[in-house]
């Protein structure tokens, strides 16, 4: 057994397919299929049921997957610590954020990484918070984009912005010509929302309640874009971060809010255990300057 085997073993594991795994791990399917049965006899179990359709692991396969993920997480960090000696700016790193802030986030943060850490492999991940938090627990990824607070022992938090909501209208929408929009505009009207687990659903349900508005439940969207192609449309209203908010929709008025303005704070989240704190410190450079 080495750990080449089982990253053709993870690989299988994720892609349920021989020649996606292969292909992935740059080998012939016949020399990946060959790999995974030696290591199934090694171990004298069967790690995945074949058939002409699919690839599933067994329950036992399932163990021993989950066994060497911890198994190559420890070796990379063996690596990531050889690395940082040598060069602290170097070697993979894994940012996560989730997907109402990765998309208008990471675009604009690989060149100046790249110029500040131009040895640094950076690896961008997009998940929910929830499964950010795990796989930060976990060590698969490094650190993450967060909404805060946050409260976990085991991580550092900086505080990177804020940022502020807006009222997303049509353009013939009664409240469309008001400069900036107050709470009680909002009394009893039905907000456009994510659908569950988007922690923007959240944040904008917590502003309902401040504010006396309803969520809109005949529509949930599984994304910012689907909700404002739903607003111009003209099906309702929704909130919008500013970060999402570009120059071209000419069909939607984005209405500030008056004082208090109800936003969302971004920070940086990473394991206090992290090696590789001079990544972490130009990170946080990058978004504050």
């Amino acid at each position: 057994m080495n750990i080449r085997d089982l990253k053709y073993l993870l690989a299988l594991a994720e892609l349920r397919s021989f020649s996606l795994a292969a292909e992935q791990c740059h080998v012939s399917q016949p020399t990946l299929s060959s790999q995974v049965k030696k290591l199934e006899e090694q171990l004298g179990v069967q790690l995945f049921e074949r058939t002409n359709k699919r690839v599933l692991p067994t329950a036992v396969g399932e163990q021993i997957i989950a066994s060497a993920e911890r198994i190559i997480r420890e070796v990379d960090s063996l690596n990531d610590i050889a690395e940082a000696s040598i060069d602290p700016l170097s070697g993979r790193f894994r940012l996560g954020a989730f997907p109402t802030l990765a998309t208008y986030v990471f675009p604009g943060i690989v060149k100046p990484i790249k110029t500040r850490m131009p040895n640094l492999k950076l690896i961008l991940i997009e998940e929910k918070t929830a499964t950010l938090v795990e796989k930060l627990t976990t060590g698969e990824i490094d650190a993450a984009l967060l909404a805060l607070p946050l409260t976990n022992k085991h991580f550092n938090v900086q505080k990177l912005f804020d940022d502020y909501f807006r009222l997303a209208v049509p353009k013939n929408h009664e409240l469309a010509k008001i400069s900036k929009v107050g709470q009680s505009s909002l009394f009893s009207k039905n907000l456009l929302l994510l659908e569950e687990g988007h922690c923007l659903r959240d944040q904008a349900l917590d502003v309902c309640g401040l504010v006396g508005a309803n969520e809109e439940r005949d529509f949930r969207a599984t994304g910012l874009e689907t909700l404002r192609l739903m607003v111009k449309a003209g099906t309702g209203i929704t909130l919008m971060p500013e970060i999402a908010i570009g120059g071209n929709d000419e069909d939607i008025s984005y209405i500030p809010f008056k004082e208090p303005r109800p936003k969302r704070t971004i920070g940086l989240v990473w394991r206090k255990t992290l090696v590789k704190t001079n990544v972490i410190e130009e990170l946080i450079k990058i978004f504050i300057s």
